[in-house]
């Protein structure tokens, strides 16, 4: 789809600086942006990128605007928010996405006692077993397994190749990627006789409306009871959520974060990628966990970590500041060292 300038201006409802005729016909980042192209920018980091793209229509903000206007051949839209903006115009001028036809597949295989709402949408060689209920309008993509009694509400999707073990519960408009597993056994053993022995894993998992979990990401049943994702929260590809964990609403788990069992997290919590949490700890309301945190004892809430163990950012700071300095630290040190010898020495000879 091609759109002009000013037609774009329109679609995100921002003021346009520049010729109004100039034609786009993709988006794109602003550094991989080409002359056919509608990029931008949202925040003044990415400010120096302005000068050396090669996008067509540039979104971003008055203050950035008053920055380069009249340097740049590339047309301006003022907007407020340059990312939200941007998102409207990528639905706009991309293809639309794909629309399962409600209906059921004839290599998929679904148990008798199943019950699927109206306008389900069933793909290739998807298994549905017995005493599950879908809700209205949901797709369930190629190759997905459903297990026993699992309970899934109206308008998800679940992409091609997941699993969902039995006794599931999840809630409506939820998001499952490809690879997804949830429900698997927790990791539970026990020594006995010198050898591992299986606990027995005998909850479930429930997932809240409007969660998100990405490609790959696995959670783990319960022991006893269920393990717990909040309405709203978002979580990324690769991230492992041990037996009997619980997260709260609206939270951010990113990429390749390990959480051991019975951790309770709260609400607003931000986890960013590689973060380990042992077992059993607690994790506040609206805290924050920095890539590659180790976190190894209860955070408090609103707290900002880092590092492993993870300490609070301030004290990290000041840590890994003193760390820089330990090559030169080391210098003086043994500097000092001969002098301290040497004075040693003559205070022996005197004596």
């Amino acid at each position: 789809m091609q759109l002009t300038a000013r037609e774009i201006a329109a679609v995100v409802g921002g003021t346009l600086i520049g010729d109004p005729k100039i034609p786009v016909t993709g988006v794109a980042g602003i550094k991989e942006a080409r002359p056919s192209d509608a990029t931008f920018v949202g925040s003044p980091k990415y400010a120096t990128a302005l000068k050396t793209t090669h996008a067509a229509v540039i979104l971003l903000t008055q203050a950035l605007a008053d920055s380069v206007v009249g340097q740049l051949t590339a047309a301006l839209v003022v907007v407020e928010n340059p990312m939200a903006a941007f998102a409207r115009l990528v639905e706009k001028i991309t293809p639309p996405p794909v629309r399962f036809v409600p209906g059921i597949h004839p290599t998929a295989v679904i148990a008798p006692t199943a019950k699927l709402g109206i306008g389900v949408s069933v793909q290739p060689h998807a298994v549905i077993e017995a005493d599950v209920s879908i809700g209205d309008r949901s797709v369930i993509g190629a190759g997905n397994f459903i297990g026993t009694g699992c309970r899934i509400g109206s308008d998800c999707v679940f992409h091609p190749n997941i699993t969902v073990r039995e006794y599931t519960v999840i809630g409506s408009r939820v998001i499952l990627h490809a690879g997804v597993v949830l429900g698997a056994d927790g990791f539970g053993f026990e020594m006995v006789q010198g050898q591992h022995k299986k606990i027995p894993q005998l909850g479930n998992v429930e997932i809240g409306d409007d969660v998100e979990i990405g490609a790959n990401t696995a959670i783990d049943r319960a022991r006893f009871g269920t393990t717990r994702i909040g309405r709203g929260t978002k979580i990324d590809n690769l991230v492992q959520i041990g037996h009997n964990c619980v997260i709260g609403e609206h939270c951010v788990v990113c990429g390749l974060v390990g959480m051991a069992g019975s951790t309770i997290v709260g609400n607003y919590v931000t986890i960013a990628g590689q973060v380990g949490i042992a077992g059993h700890l607690t994790i506040g309301d609206k805290s924050i966990l920095m890539a590659q945190a180790g976190v190894t004892k209860d955070v408090a809430p609103g707290s900002f970590m880092l590092g492993a163990p993870a300490v609070p950012h301030k004290e990290f700071k000041k840590v890994n500041a003193a760390t820089q300095r330990l090559p030169e630290t080391l210098i003086k040190l043994r500097d000092l060292e001969q002098q301290l010898a040497e004075l040693r020495a003559r205070l022996s000879q005197s004596a």
